[in-house]
């Protein structure tokens, strides 16, 4: 099968197999919010996230009070997180940067310049935040991208790329939410459920050491 048409399939298949797939992470009301909960989900899992913020949000719930908050205060707070040093230096510095830009930007490459903000990141504040057009390449999607063949890259910006050839531009985002959301409850990392899986006929990977 074509890369193309096994995108086609996809395109058609996964919306009905999960209909409300969407966002992951909880918690936020505004762009910053989202974004701060984004950077932190770096090397964690959404719900541990979506677990830390509500405390976060009740100490530093605006860009001027995480700006100016102690290294430790901080610390505390996301330390259930791993890397929690780096992760709390990175989000008082990405809420510094938007008390100076004026507020969170709408533009990938004024997003890309925060601390802490890579395409993933920008991705989702693009997406979700501000309802445009974005392909979010996480764990998930990014080794799913692999096993179903849309890709033959590693890095995520080059998985990107090529999503963005096979997708068309209005369902960038969706298509990124359902995907991942397979791989989270399907076609997991080290046990994918082959049998169950609503795609196994279109997958190339099936059957393959390493998947079951």
């Amino acid at each position: 099968m074509k890369r193309s048409d096994r995108a086609t399939v996809l395109l058609d298949r996964l919306p009905h197999l999960y209909p409300d797939a969407g966002c992951p992470l909880e918690n936020w009301t505004t762009p910053f919010m989202l974004l701060v909960s984004t950077i932190l989900s770096a090397r964690t899992t959404d719900s541990s996230v979506n677990s830390v913020t509500p405390g976060l949000w009740g100490r530093f719930p605006t860009p001027e009070s995480l700006a100016s908050a102690g290294q430790r205060s901080v610390e505390e707070l996301v330390h259930p997180l791993g890397f929690f040093r780096n992760k709390a230096s990175s989000i008082i510095r990405a809420a510094q940067w938007v008390i100076a830009a004026g507020g969170v930007p709408e533009e990938m490459d004024e997003l890309l310049k925060i601390p802490g903000v890579g395409r993933k990141t920008a991705s989702v504040v693009l997406a979700e935040a501000f309802g445009k057009p974005a392909i979010i390449v996480d764990t998930h999607v990014g080794r799913l991208a692999g096993r179903l063949d849309l890709s033959r890259n590693s890095d995520p910006d080059d998985i990107e790329a090529d999503l963005r050839g096979l997708l068309p531009t209005e369902r960038w985002s969706s298509f990124s939410h359902q995907l991942g959301l397979h791989g989270r409850r399907v076609c997991m990392s080290r046990k994918p459920s082959c049998p169950g899986c609503g795609l196994a006929d279109v997958c190339p990977r099936r059957g393959l050491p390493g998947m079951e």
